[in-house]
């Protein structure tokens, strides 16, 4: 189990682009960086440079599949801090950025899971 403390989740939630992140991976379940990209419509550099603080911070897990880097929430995240992003989630799904996000997503059609089935 992560020895995850209060500050470093509530600090990956207060940047904007982490936040957004984060609430597309709840949502989804796992994404890749190029999906990360398109929704949010920023840089590769960028959207990693975010995901590895919060790799760092034990908040998400990468997986490796061929050319792509997957992530997810981490599953040994201590059960205080998985609720905290499942309240953030749910209270902030319905947001017209969030929904927006999601929305992109949904309209991309080359979505590693489309490639590679």
């Amino acid at each position: 189990m992560c020895m995850m403390k209060p500050d470093d989740l509530f600090s990956i939630l207060s940047d904007p682009t982490r936040l957004r992140v984060l609430m597309l991976i709840q949502a989804e379940g796992e994404l890749c960086v190029c999906e990360l990209t398109y929704s949010l419509r920023e840089s590769q550099p960028k959207i990693s440079r975010h995901l590895a603080l919060m790799r760092e911070a034990g908040v998400v897990e990468a997986r490796r599949a061929g050319t792509w880097m997957h992530y997810r929430i981490h599953p040994g995240l201590p059960a205080w801090s998985s609720k905290i992003i499942r309240q953030v989630f749910d209270q902030l799904i319905g947001l017209s950025a969030f929904k927006g996000d999601r929305e992109r997503l949904q309209q991309m059609n080359n979505r590693p899971e489309n490639v590679c089935a």
